[in-house]
């Protein structure tokens, strides 16, 4: 089912997104690292914006605005996406619809658990609920789809968690499940599908992510299961080359450099080839396990969470093990990095900064975000970047940390 809000819509989405957006779930390219931010080692809110609903998907950054859904009321029918401003966190906008699919979820998650996506002129949101719609940065509504109605068996029992993302005028929505699973590319300015992809049959919570073979080359998504990984065209759904050693359904892939490190029997380094040949493997280390949590690649190394609340490290290019640290956990939200430096935030709000400069990571500072106790809310989302500043978000509020 398409809503059309005029007789109809013709957006030019050509527009990149600015310098020092994040614009997505793990930031630029879904990779977890911003290359303009700086992360401080001593935190303080700077502001802090209270929020109408319930959500774990992350804040995103366009200009000088940051978006962040939600999902309020009693069965969490109604969908949020607001936008604020970014220097002190007054609320421009929020946009609200009404669910049309199932807002059913486990009490830990919620319907607001996708992390919107921009291309700099426009903002994607889609909810558990399997309703995605598009707004402008004004936050006037220019699309809107209930894709239950065209799929009504497209459900898991725990809640759709899968974020979207924008490459060239198509957005991918992977809406993977146990029963009716299915990727879409979907046409960024009408909201009408391009492609339909019939997927694994098996809940997978994993995100899309986008390679290219060279700077100049179109980029390819990269849709993720347990069966492998899958390259496909992603204006034309047209299926280029098959990964099939299986993957991780939680913990999705980070792309470096042109090699694709997929969570797949610990971690396998893979580089696809140009011309559609099967991926070629570099290396795989079945002593990372990323679990729930998605690595990041930076300064040379590849960085990932496990369930233990520890750091393992790899060597990029060979895949040689290094250094271990333990963190204070459990996580749910997964690591962001900039220069030297990651930051992990716990389930408990304890933002950790992990100094990467020496030849063992340290912890260089820690702080701990003010909770709701009466309700005992978690944090569950991963952090975004945005200059010196950091962007975190509970049920209660989201918080922007600068420098103490």
């Amino acid at each position: 089912m398409i809503r059309l809000l005029s007789t109809f819509v013709v957006l030019a989405l050509s527009f990149p997104a600015f310098a020092g957006d994040w614009p997505q779930f793990r930031g630029p390219n879904s990779g977890g690292v911003a290359a303009d931010a700086t992360i401080p080692a001593k935190l303080k809110i700077e502001w802090s914006a209270p929020l109408p609903g319930r959500g774990l998907s992350s804040p995103i950054i366009v200009g000088e605005k940051v978006f962040l859904t939600c999902s309020s009321g009693p069965r969490q029918e109604r969908l949020h996406l607001i936008c604020f401003n970014a220097a002190d966190g007054a609320k421009l906008w929020d946009r609200q619809l009404q669910a049309t699919g199932r807002t059913m979820s486990h009490p830990k998650t919620a319907v607001a658990a996708c992390t919107p996506c921009s291309d700099g002129e426009h903002v994607f949101a889609l909810w558990s609920s399997n309703d995605l719609a598009a707004f402008d940065l004004e936050g006037n509504l220019l699309w809107v789809r209930g894709l239950t109605a065209d799929y009504p068996n497209a459900s898991n029992s725990l809640g759709m968690a899968s974020s979207p993302i924008v490459v060239g005028q198509t957005v991918v929505a992977m809406i993977e499940n146990d029963s009716e699973s299915y990727s879409l590319g979907v046409d960024a300015n009408t909201g009408r599908n391009l492609w339909k992809l019939d997927r694994p049959k098996a809940a997978n919570w994993t995100s899309p992510v986008s390679w290219r073979a060279g700077a100049s080359s179109t980029p390819v998504v990269v849709l993720q299961s347990s069966k492998g990984l899958l390259g496909v065209d992603a204006s034309t759904g047209s299926q280029l080359w098959d990964y099939t050693e299986g993957a991780s359904t939680m913990s999705s892939s980070v792309v470096a450099d042109g090699v694709i490190y997929a969570p797949s029997n610990g971690i396998t380094a893979i580089s696809p080839q140009s011309n559609n040949a099967p991926p070629v493997q570099l290396w795989r280390s079945k002593q990372i396990n990323p679990a729930t949590i998605s690595p990041i690649v930076l300064g040379g190394r590849l960085l990932s969470i496990n369930g233990a609340g520890v750091i393992a490290t790899a060597d990029i290019k060979t895949g040689d093990n290094q250094w271990k640290l333990r963190l204070a956990g459990p996580f749910s939200g997964s690591p962001v990095g900039a220069g030297s430096r990651m930051i992990a935030v716990n389930e408990k709000g304890l933002v950790q900064v992990v100094d990467l400069a020496g030849a063992e990571g340290t912890v260089a500072g820690q702080f701990q975000l003010p909770l709701n106790g009466e309700s005992k809310e978690l944090v569950l989302c991963t952090p975004a970047l945005n200059g010196h500043h950091v962007f975190v978000r509970a049920d209660s509020a989201l918080w922007c940390l600068g420098e103490e």
